[in-house]
């Protein structure tokens, strides 16, 4: 998988979310952009109200965000596979196993850590 092909699969997640009607229910407090890294191409992803609100492909100059997940193209790819592979299955697992970094304020993270980690997934 090419960062291009991570970051078309990231500009999805308006169509795949917003329309899960459970899924925004469970991220309705949840007002903030973060940074996804698909590789080398920086993708910023605004949530309001539960509703993935705006996806832009970096880089944007002067962007704020409030925490980042960052991984390489070929890390995405493993993570998006049907049955994923132990260390590949969750955010937290490929951090832990060093095939992802996660930086900024973890606060918002893990105070929706479900509802990040279904909206990350929702690509599979």
């Amino acid at each position: 998988m090419t960062d291009d092909e991570v970051a078309e699969r990231f500009g999805a997640l308006p169509a795949l979310v917003n329309g899960n009607g459970l899924l925004v229910r469970r991220g309705r407090t949840l007002n903030e952009t973060f940074l996804v890294g698909a590789g080398e191409i920086p993708v910023y992803i605004t949530i309001r109200g539960g509703e993935v609100a705006e996806v832009v492909r970096g880089p944007a100059l002067m962007r704020s965000w409030c925490f980042s997940i960052r991984a390489g193209a070929e890390v995405w790819g493993r993570f998006w596979q049907l049955v994923p592979e132990p260390g590949f299955h969750d955010i937290l697992a490929m951090t832990r196993f060093g095939h992802a970094t996660i930086e900024g304020d973890l606060q918002p993270l893990m105070a929706h850590l479900r509802y990040i980690k279904e909206l990350l997934e929702a690509p599979r």
